[in-house]
């Protein structure tokens, strides 16, 4: 029988993991890659801090203990919400999306009462003490990162998610 708790938690994930693309859909490449607040904050930086920072960190490393996840975690020199001049918009897309569905591959299998398989050292005496901790955590993250998109995409054009008209 399948973890009802665990199909209701990622199928909320997933819901806004879609409002995060859907918010963007239309946007040329410029307007993604617009600074939109003084810190220098964009929307497809916002995408690649999701990517890096929650699904590949949150999941692949901590949830998972996946060696190469952390190793690229670990060795990273660059900030994720930073763009690496040679993505394209549909690259940084891209990444979030394979990003996504490599993490709902660990959370297919996850018992969200187990322990993470790995935490930072960076984080000091602070931690989540279950996976259900973890991904109660990205979804808050995305939800609230779906929600700066939305101000922002009213900024830019007018747009509203779920607005219809």
């Amino acid at each position: 029988m399948a973890d009802t708790e665990l199909a209701t938690l990622t199928g909320v994930l997933r819901g806004k993991r879609a409002h995060v693309l859907e918010i963007l859909t239309g946007l040329d490449e410029e307007a993604l890659r617009r600074p939109v607040l003084p810190s220098g904050w964009s929307c497809l930086g916002l995408v690649h801090h999701l990517a890096l920072d929650d699904e590949k960190f949150w999941f692949r490393a901590v949830a998972a203990g996946e060696p190469a996840a952390i190793e690229e975690i670990l060795s990273a020199t660059e900030d994720a919400w930073q763009l690496p001049a040679d993505l394209t918009a549909a690259q940084i897309l891209d990444r979030y999306r394979r990003e996504s569905a490599l993490a709902d591959a660990v959370l297919a299998t996850a018992d969200l009462d187990a322990a993470p398989a790995w935490w930072p050292d960076f984080f000091g005496g602070w931690r989540y003490d279950t996976l259900r901790e973890v991904v109660l955590h990205v979804i808050t993250e995305t939800a609230t990162h779906a929600g700066h998109l939305d101000a922002v995409r009213e900024l830019i054009d007018g747009r509203q998610h779920l607005v219809l008209g």
